[in-house]
C-alpha cells in the first residue's frame, strides 16, 4: 500500500523517512534501535524521491524504510552484535541481504537491538540494555493487566519483546519501519514476532545468503524477515532470495519472486498437527488459539490430521550440543588481533587473548564457548557431537516422513505463552530461558525447513499470541499462501499505542519533523 502511495505521489520518500525517524525518536524508550542512521537514511530517501520523479523506481521496496538487526554487516554503520567485543566496529562491506535491500532502493533507518551475539530469547542480554515490547504500552494490555492507580506497578509491568531479534520485531510492531531483518538460528525471528504481534518468516536454509551475517551456528543460521503482514514478507523474500557466489550454501537455481494468490478454497489442503508440540508449560491461551486455528481449517473444508514427530523430544538437547559446539568454533575469531576489542593486558599474547575475551564477552557467550569446547574434546566428540548429528538426521527424517504422507503444512504454537514481564523473565538464567523458549521453534532449523509465525489472537492479558506454520523445503509460496489465508480469517487487531504519546511528550518538544497522526 505504501509503495503504491509513493508511486502515486500521495507521499514522498523523504516525508515517509522523516515520519519514521520521528517515530524512532518518540519510541526511544523501547530501546529497539542501537544505531539510527538518520543522515544516511535521509540521503537514500532523497535519491529514491528523484527516481520516483523520473518514473524509474527500482522496485516495490524503493523508498520503503527498513531496519536491520545489528549482527548484519553494514558498510559505514557500526555493527556491534550488542557486545563489548565489537563496540565501535565498522564493517568495510555490506551483508548480501543488506546490499540487496539497498539495490532495491530501500531506506535503511538503522540497526536494531538483540541479545549479545544473538544468544538469547528475550533481547535482554545485550550491552545496550533490554528491548521493551511495544504491546506493554498498548491500550489492549493496559486495560486488562495494569492497575491504573499504581504508577510503580505500571513501570515494572512492561513485557519482553522476545529474542534474539527483539529490536527488529519491536521496530516493526511500533510502526517505526515497514520491514526488518532478523536472524533465526533456533527461533530468533519467530519468537519475537509472536510476542510483538508481527509476521516472522524463517526461510528454507540456503534460500537466502548468510554472507555478512556474523555467524552463530553456520549450519542453522538463516536471515529472517519481520513484517506487519504475510504479503509484505513475500515481497521482501522475493528481493532477498537466490544464489550468492559469496555463500556456497545458497541454492544454485534461479529464484522466481512470487505474488501470493488469495486462497478461496482450502479443501485440498492437509494440515498436520504434531502431537509432540503439546509441550509441558504450554499456556491455556496458546492451547486455545492453536485449537481454534485447527477448527478454522477443518470448518473451511481442509483435512486436519494429528501427526507424530517422535524425535522432537530429543531435539532441544541435540540443538544445545550442536549450537554450543559451533558457537565455540565461531567465537574463536574474536581474539583481539584483527578487529574488535583488544585488552591492554600486554604480559604475553596468551594473556592478551584471555583478557580480551573475558572483557569482550558476557557470561552467556563465555558459558556457551565453554560448553561447546567440552563437547568437542577428543574424549567427548563421539558421545556428544557425533551422536547429536545422528539425532539431527532422525529429526529431519521425521519431517520428511510426515510431508511424504500427504501433509502440506504443519500448524504448531510458536511460543509456550504470551510475553512475560521483564522482572519475571530475568529470574531465570539465559540457558534455562532459551531451552524453554526454543522448544517449539528450533526443530525447523535443525531440519532446514521454512517456518512462519503469524499473529493469531490476544491472550487474556491483552498480549499477542503467534502460531507457527512449517512447510516443505523450498515451498515458501505454498507456506505463505496458507499463512495469508489464516491471517485473513483471524483479523488480528492492530496495536493501539495510546501510551506512547505520554512517553513521547518530552521528545516532541524538541522535534520539528512530521509525526504520524
Amino acid at each position: 500500500q505504501i509503495s503504491a502511495a509513493l508511486k502515486e505521489g500521495q507521499v514522498t520518500a523523504t516525508e515517509l523517512c522523516q515520519r519514521c525517524l520521528s517515530l524512532v525518536r518518540s519510541t526511544k524508550f523501547l530501546n529497539a534501535y542501537i544505531t539510527v542512521a538518520e543522515e544516511t537514511a535521509l540521503q537514500q530517501a532523497e535519491e529514491s524521491e528523484k527516481r520516483y520523479r523520473r518514473g524509474q523506481p527500482l522496485g516495490v521496496l524503493d523508498g520503503i524504510p527498513v531496519a536491520v538487526k545489528d549482527n548484519f554487516s553494514t558498510a559505514g554503520i557500526e555493527t556491534t552484535c550488542a557486545s563489548n567485543m565489537l563496540k565501535g566496529y565498522i564493517s568495510p562491506y555490506n551483508a548480501t541481504v543488506v546490499q540487496k535491500l539497498l539495490d532495491q532502493g530501500a531506506v535503511l533507518l538503522g540497526k536494531t537491538n538483540l541479545d549479545e551475539f544473538a544468544m538469547g530469547s528475550g533481547s535482554t542480554d545485550g550491552i545496550f540494555g533490554p528491548v521493551r515490547n511495544p504491546w506493554s504500552y498498548s491500550r489492549q494490555y493496559k486495560e486488562k493487566s495494569v492497575p491504573k492507580s499504581d504508577p510503580e506497578h505500571e513501570e515494572s509491568s512492561w513485557v519482553i519483546a522476545g529474542g534474539s531479534s527483539g529490536g527488529s520485531a519491536a521496530a516493526v510492531s511500533s510502526f517505526t519501519c515497514f520491514a526488518a531483518l532478523g536472524s533465526d538460528t533456533g527461533g530468533s525471528t519467530r519468537n519475537p514476532a509472536a510476542h510483538c504481534g508481527v509476521v516472522g518468516l524463517k526461510p528454507t536454509y540456503g534460500l537466502i545468503s548468510r554472507h555478512g551475517l556474523i555467524p552463530l551456528v553456520n549450519s542453522m543460521d538463516v536471515p529472517g524477515i519481520l513484517t506487519r503482514c504475510v504479503d509484505d514478507a513475500a515481497v521482501v523474500l522475493g528481493s532477498l532470495a537466490g544464489h550468492d557466489p559469496k555463500d556456497s550454501t545458497t541454492i544454485q537455481d534461479t529464484f522466481q519472486p512470487f505474488e501470493l494468490p488469495s486462497l478461496a478454497d482450502v479443501s485440498k489442503l492437509s494440515i498436520g498437527i504434531p502431537k509432540e508440540y503439546h509441550a509441558p508449560g504450554l499456556s491455556g491461551d496458546v492451547l486455545a488459539a492453536w485449537s481454534r486455528a485447527a477448527d478454522l481449517f477443518k470448518n473451511a473444508g481442509a483435512k486436519v490430521v494429528e501427526v507424530s514427530l517422535p524425535h522432537t523430544r530429543y531435539s532441544i538437547v541435540c540443538y544445545h550440543v550442536l549450537c554450543t559446539a559451533e558457537v565455540a568454533s565461531n567465537m574463536a575469531r574474536f581474539d583481539g588481533l584483527e578487529y574488535g576489542h583488544r585488552s591492554d593486558m600486554n604480559k604475553s599474547t596468551e594473556s592478551m587473548y584471555a583478557a580480551t575475551r573475558r572483557e569482550g564477552f558476557n557470561d552467556v557467550v563465555r558459558g556457551r564457548i565453554l560448553s561447546g569446547n567440552y563437547f568437542l574434546l577428543k574424549q567427548n566428540y563421539e558421545n556428544y557431537f557425533v551422536k547429536a548429528q545422528k539425532v539431527r538426521r532422525l529429526i529431519a527424517n521425521d519431517f520428511v516422513k510426515v510431508f511424504g504422507s500427504g501433509v502440506d503444512v504443519l500448524l504448531t504454537p510458536t511460543t509456550l505463552s504470551d510475553a512475560v514481564p521483564y522482572v519475571e523473565f530475568i529470574k531465570e538464567d539465559n540457558r534455562t530461558r532459551s531451552t524453554q523458549d526454543d522448544i517449539l521453534t528450533q526443530a525447523a532449523n535443525m531440519a532446514g525447513l521454512p517456518a512462519v509465525s503469524v499473529p493469531a489472537a490476544l491472550s487474556g492479558r491483552g498480549l499477542p499470541i503467534g502460531l507457527q506454520f512449517i512447510g516443505r523445503s523450498f515451498q515458501e509460496k505454498q507456506l505463505l499462501t496458507v499463512a495469508k489465508w489464516f491471517e485473513k480469517q483471524v483479523k488480528f487487531p492492530m496495536i493501539q499505542l495510546e501510551e506512547v504519546k505520554r512517553h513521547e511528550h518530552g521528545v516532541l518538544q524538541h522535534q520539528k519533523s512530521a509525526s504520524f497522526s
